[in-house]
Parts: C-alpha cells; sequence; structure tokens
C-alpha cells in the first residue's frame, strides 16, 4: 500500500463554524468520492485540523489524488450548505514544505 502521504490531499477553503465538525467532515467525504468531482474511495478525513478552513483527505488508491489535482474547479456543495463554496485542492507534499519553511523562517 502506498504511503499515506503520496494519497493525502490538502483542501483549504472548508467553511468554518456553519456545521458541526463531523457533519463538514461527512459532507467533505461525499464531494470527494463522487465521480464527477473525480474522486474516489475516502479512506480518511481529517477535519478539523490546526489550520482554521483546512482539511486533510486521504484515498485508499494513490492515482485518485492526482485525477482530483486535475479538476481544476471543486465546488463543496450540500443541502446542509447555504451556497456553494470553492475549494482549494493541492497535494500534501507542497503543503507541507511550504508550512515547515513558514515555521522554520517566519516572515
Amino acid at each position: 500500500r502506498a504511503a499515506k502521504s503520496t494519497r493525502t490531499v490538502v483542501i483549504t477553503g472548508v467553511p468554518d463554524g456553519l456545521l458541526h465538525d463531523d457533519v463538514m467532515a461527512d459532507i467533505l467525504t461525499i464531494h470527494f468520492q463522487k465521480s464527477r468531482n473525480n474522486g474516489g474511495d475516502v479512506e480518511e478525513v481529517t477535519y478539523p485540523t490546526g489550520n482554521k478552513g483546512v482539511a486533510y483527505v486521504t484515498f485508499e488508491d494513490p492515482e485518485v489524488v492526482g485525477s482530483v489535482l486535475k479538476k481544476g474547479d471543486h465546488q463543496l456543495e450540500d443541502k446542509r450548505l447555504s451556497q456553494s463554496y470553492p475549494l482549494r485542492v493541492t497535494s500534501y507534499h507542497e503543503n507541507v514544505s511550504s508550512f515547515t519553511v513558514h515555521l522554520l523562517f517566519p516572515l
């Protein structure tokens, strides 16, 4: 099985404080399992994280990460949300390195 980091994407733009955390994690799971979002089987959603509006989605298959990243426009939509929210999806490696650099060399 591929390393967890190669099967994980970082989601930013998650609407904060609208719903219970477990409900938001459920909405994210549903979004990233849909084929129209280039998704696949989700192993785990980590939400909330230490950063406001950020979630981590880990897929069972590392190939899903590539297809999710290729879909440019992710709109989080659910009947429990009053509107749709644009999400930014980036690979786990990009974010970890930028966070690490920022921690080591704060501006």
